[in-house]
């Protein structure tokens, strides 16, 4: 399968701001590109980039005051297979977790274990610890929030996503992955391309929030927005919540005047 991906995004700059951007695919992906991925700026502007303790390509730049708009435009291929589904995966021991694993036990700014622990284990606590205790979670945070564009607010933390019952694909993930560390499930929140591939159009496209779990030994993609396997996913970044993969995160005053994300099947 060959998918088209790409963005546009302005921004407004009362003065030059400093920005840091993480627009581009994964190091994993990269093999997978037809043409390059490639952040594009007009007016043009000087680009660096670094990985970030995640390995995510990470670029900075020094938006230019007045209208400043990125896009890219590329091609990747991808299997066209649905997520796995791993029902027999089993959930590793906190004792003999990897230590890069660990972190993604703790709480962050949008995942409150805490606050939350007590609700997961009362729900939780007498299903089969590993796939079957994850996808529990999962369906829970599906059915728990209501979605909505409208709803969408950069603040809200997984527990008042819970309390709340409204959010986006990014609260979604947020409320499951709480509920899975509580559980003692290592989950870490991915962001990326999802189009609406193998399934009926659903609204404006943009880019998508979903998670991994570490069971039976490796990271397994799991969706709460969704809830079922879907095809195509490309993703950009990984990390801890949506603090570690902010798309773009400006030091100072910065307008979104325009933001539009295509994610479209190819022939061949």
């Amino acid at each position: 399968m060959r998918i088209r991906c790409g963005y546009e995004i302005t921004y407004e700059c009362p003065a030059p701001t400093p920005m840091l951007l993480m627009l581009n695919v994964r190091p994993e992906r990269l093999a997978d590109l037809e043409t390059p991925d490639v952040i594009r700026s007009n007016p043009p502007i000087h680009l660096s980039q670094y990985r970030d303790q995640f390995g995510n390509l990470c670029s900075r730049i020094l938006a230019p005051a007045g209208r400043l708009t990125l896009s890219a435009d590329f091609v990747i291929r991808d299997t066209g297979q649905p997520d796995e589904v791993f029902p027999d995966a089993e959930q590793t021991p906190v004792d003999r977790l990897p230590d890069d694993v660990i972190v993604y036990l703790l709480g962050s700014r949008y995942v409150e274990t805490q606050e939350l622990g007590d609700l997961a284990w009362k729900l939780f606590g007498d299903i089969a610890p590993g796939w079957p205790r994850a996808q529990a979670i999962v369906q829970y945070a599906h059915q728990r929030i209501v979605f909505g564009y409208e709803h969408a607010r950069p603040t809200r933390t997984a527990t008042q996503a819970h309390d709340e019952q409204l959010g986006v694909c990014r609260d979604y993930a947020h409320l499951a992955i709480a509920l899975c560390r509580c559980m003692n499930i290592p989950a870490r929140y991915c962001t990326g391309y999802l189009g609406d591939i193998g399934v009926p159009a659903n609204g404006p496209m943009d880019f998508s929030a979903w998670m991994e779990v570490y069971l039976g030994g490796a990271w397994r993609t799991m969706d709460a927005r969704h809830n079922k396997p879907r095809i195509g996913r490309v993703m950009m970044a990984l990390g801890r919540d949506a603090t570690d993969v902010a798309i773009t995160t400006h030091f100072g005053p910065a307008t979104l005047a325009d933001f539009q994300v295509v994610t479209d099947e190819l022939p061949g």
